[in-house]
Formats: structure tokens, C-alpha cells, sequence
């Protein structure tokens, strides 16, 4: 057989970032803004807020070193502690080298003791979408209303094609996903397998394992986002084709 037994996939636990955009949404000057930038995204009074909200907003960290908050580090153990009396640990544990992520399998060993045996690989393929210049705004409404060019071209491309300067495009995460699944059958198979990644790399998996279309992909991201420790499983077939097929079990399961 040369898929994997199992692929496992859970997405970080709340990261400092996911706190504040929730903290900046109840804002009424965020709301403000957002309603400003629905009406016309290149007026001065738009422009105006965005400054505003990215100076009370700011995060000033990398997105490779965003830290998981108490509430994430509870979610990563409370997933580890319900996943230790639902199945045998993995044959295999690979991690984003990303700090919430490593964070997020840290705490999970803390609920489920035998994972802390599990050989573990940081693959850096797995990790999130890189957003380049956008990062330095944290938000890609004040990105666009400050860049109004970014704006005119990712209306004119798509989300799914707009390539982010100095960063990625939802694409070229798909495709650095599709050699992750190529190294998984060729070093992974009939081992049950664990990753600790990111949302848009779960849903890149997804859309590379069920041949998802590029506006398939964009609205399973638009209405079924992965949850903050959300629990994605494939198990492989092997009645489906000659050798077999990696088929969904769960999607997005919270555990806590």
C-alpha cells in the first residue's frame, strides 16, 4: 500500500493574532472602518481609519514567532487529552516550525503523554501562507486601503491567484502542500501520521486529496474555515483503486 494508514491534521490552538482580530471586531472603530471601506476603500477617510486601527492594532511580532494565548495552550491540551482515549498515537508527528504550532504539540504531550515518544519532524512545507508586506499591517482591509493597487489586483486575480508582495498565493501553498502528500507516500507508507499546521494548509491538503477546483477551495475557506485545534482525519481504503486512497473520516472536529 503506498498511502499512509491514517493522516491526522490539527491546526494550531488561538494564537495571539486569532485574540486580536476577535478583540478588533467588537471595536466600533473597526466597525467603522470596515463600513468606510465597503462605501469607497480609496477615500481619505478610509485612509484615515485604517491608520488608526493599525496603530491601535499593531502586533509587532512575525507571523513565524505569533505565540498561542492561555486559552490556545488550554485548547491544544484539552485536544490531546480527548484524542489519548480515541486513538493509539501516531507512527510519526510532523510540526510547523512555527512557534504556535510547536507550542500547540507541546501542550497536546502535556493531555496525551505517549505522543511525547513519537518521533517528530519540523517540516517547514506545512507552514502558514506567507503574506509578505501585508503582515506589517495584520489585516488585509487596512493592506488595501493603504496599497489601493493590491486591491485593483486582487479584484482583477482572485483570491485564490493573488500572489501577496513578498509572499504567496493560496496556489503556491497548494503546491508546496502537493510535495508534502508526494513525501508521504513515498516515507510514510501504512504508518498513521500526525501534522500540527496551519488553517490554510489544512484546507490545501483537502483540496489536493479530493482534487478540489480553485472555487472549491475558496469557499470551503469562506464558510468552513479549520477551527482553532480543529481535528481533520483521512484514513486510507485500500478497496478504492489499486493502492489504495487516503478518504476523509472528520472535518474540523473540536474536541473541547
Amino acid at each position: 500500500m503506498k498511502w499512509p494508514a491514517s493522516v491526522t491534521l490539527v491546526r494550531h490552538g488561538q494564537s495571539t493574532y486569532n485574540a486580536l482580530r476577535a478583540m478588533k471586531a467588537r471595536d466600533p472603530l473597526y466597525r467603522q472602518f470596515r463600513r468606510a471601506f465597503s462605501a469607497d476603500s480609496n477615500s481619505a477617510g478610509t485612509k484615515a481609519l485604517a491608520l488608526e486601527v493599525r496603530r491601535k492594532y499593531a502586533l509587532r511580532i512575525s507571523d513565524y514567532k505569533t505565540p498561542l494565548t492561555d486559552e490556545g495552550k488550554k485548547q491544544a491540551y484539552l485536544t490531546g487529552l480527548s484524542l489519548s482515549g480515541q486513538m493509539q498515537p501516531p507512527d510519526i508527528i510532523f510540526c510547523s516550525p512555527y512557534w504556535r504550532t510547536l507550542s500547540t504539540l507541546a501542550w497536546m504531550r502535556v493531555g496525551w503523554k505517549q505522543l511525547r515518544g513519537v518521533r517528530l519532524v519540523i517540516e517547514d512545507r506545512i507552514r502558514e501562507q506567507e503574506h509578505g508586506l501585508a503582515l506589517l499591517y495584520n489585516d488585509w482591509r487596512i493592506f488595501q486601503a493603504l496599497h489601493p493597487e493590491q486591491k485593483e489586483l486582487r479584484d482583477l486575480q482572485g483570491p485564490y491567484w493573488y500572489q501577496y508582495p513578498q509572499g504567496e498565493s493560496v496556489s503556491q501553498v497548494r503546491d508546496r502542500t502537493r510535495d508534502v502528500l508526494g513525501m508521504l507516500i513515498r516515507e510514510c507508507a501504512g504508518l498513521h501520521v500526525k501534522l500540527i499546521t496551519h488553517h490554510l494548509t489544512i484546507l490545501s491538503l483537502r483540496a489536493n486529496l479530493e482534487r478540489l477546483s480553485p472555487e472549491a477551495f475558496m469557499r470551503l475557506d469562506e464558510e468552513e474555515k479549520p477551527l482553532n485545534c480543529g481535528v481533520t482525519r483521512y484514513a486510507c481504503d485500500p478497496n478504492l483503486g489499486k493502492d489504495g486512497k487516503l478518504v476523509l473520516q472528520c472535518y474540523n472536529q473540536r474536541l473541547f
